[in-house]
């Protein structure tokens, strides 16, 4: 048994917990809302973040990070526009050398790292790795089968975080191929927004699969700028985390992406929403780091331009359509 700390009580945070509870271990959850810290531990639920999943006995709550921090090693779970803020409170009460996961899937708006990078800047001292692939939080805490991968430089590390963690129902394959595995979970928001945008105006499966092929094409021709390895995007990080997310309505980013198709504001559809849609963030800094490797990604682009300079939608749609040859990889950073 391990002492594990997850630092964020959002709906994966606390889906994971119970991935963690299942696999035997000692489990304390930092959370920032202090109802969701009661909630936790007085009803063993997470009402706002998890609706209708009742947790698995065991898992403890507590708004002292530095006692979530004490522990064998941590997941970090927070929005990804807030993992530097949490790990910098951290740095007071982080046992050198621990390994601290990264779970959020995006791209720091601003700087443009990613999450790894981010970690080992405000955490000089953590071993990071990274957790990605197909998992929605609410299949994951009922228990329902799931498979992801862990990409750590470590690859030793990497292999025993993933037998510390995964269970019957929750297996996990290692990779070292840390940029490939976060470029994955990264652009397949900001894809399944596209897809979401092309359902809510009608386009048919047609248009949505070809969006697909193109996300796909940007993914790889970006990660092989930046140093990734094809076979990662052909696995559980790349292409099966984005069929997931862009054939699935329930999907944080492809629903908004359909509210937008179907012509509702972005501020009326995330003023109802209580939870993150990080491909809504990661859009703009994925945009400004393609430019930076030059790197051609209309959908990425479209995206950005949608959400954060309000272009037409069906304008948006003519430009990214336009573009011939889905899976041509050739660029260079």
């Amino acid at each position: 048994m391990a002492r594990i700390g997850v630092i964020g009580g959002g709906a994966f945070g606390t889906a994971m917990a119970c991935v963690l509870r299942r696999s035997g271990h000692e489990l304390t959850v930092w959370a920032r809302e202090p109802e969701v810290v009661a909630a936790i531990n007085a009803e063993r639920s997470n009402p706002r973040f998890l609706p209708g999943v009742a947790l698995v006995p065991g898992i403890v709550a507590t708004g002292d990070l530095a006692a979530a921090a004490d522990a064998d090693f941590l997941l970090l779970v927070p929005p990804a526009q807030h993992v530097r803020a949490v790990a910098t409170r951290l740095q007071a009460c982080l046992k050198a050398g621990t390994p601290v996961v990264a779970c959020s899937k995006g791209i720091e708006r601003g700087t443009c790292a990613l999450m790894s990078q981010v970690i080992a800047e405000a955490l000089p001292g953590a071993r990071v790795a990274v957790l990605s692939g197909p998992s929605f939080a609410a299949e994951i805490g009922v228990d329902l089968p799931t498979a992801v991968a862990i990409a750590c430089a470590d690859r030793a590390l990497g292999e025993r975080l993933a037998r510390d963690i995964e269970n019957p129902r929750f297996r996990i394959c290692v990779t070292d191929d840390v940029i490939g595995a976060q470029l994955g979970g990264v652009l397949k928001n900001v894809v399944a927004i596209a897809c979401g945008i092309a359902t809510g105006r009608k386009l048919g499966n047609d248009a949505r699969a070809l969006l697909v092929a193109l996300g796909l094409g940007e993914t790889v021709r970006l990660g092989l700028a930046m140093g990734a390895r094809l076979e990662t995007f052909l696995g559980l990080a790349g292409i099966a985390d984005m069929d997931l997310s862009c054939n699935s309505p329930t999907s944080r980013n492809m629903s908004l992406g359909i509210a937008l198709g179907e012509g509702r504001r972005l501020a009326d559809v995330l003023a109802e929403r209580v939870t993150v849609q990080e491909g809504l963030h990661s859009a703009e800094g994925v945009a400004a780091l393609a430019r930076r490797c030059g790197v051609a990604m209309p959908i990425v682009e479209a995206v950005d331009q949608v959400l954060n300079h309000r272009a037409d939608i069906d304008a948006a749609i003519t430009r990214v359509l336009a573009h011939p040859a889905p899976l041509e990889l050739t660029s260079a950073c």
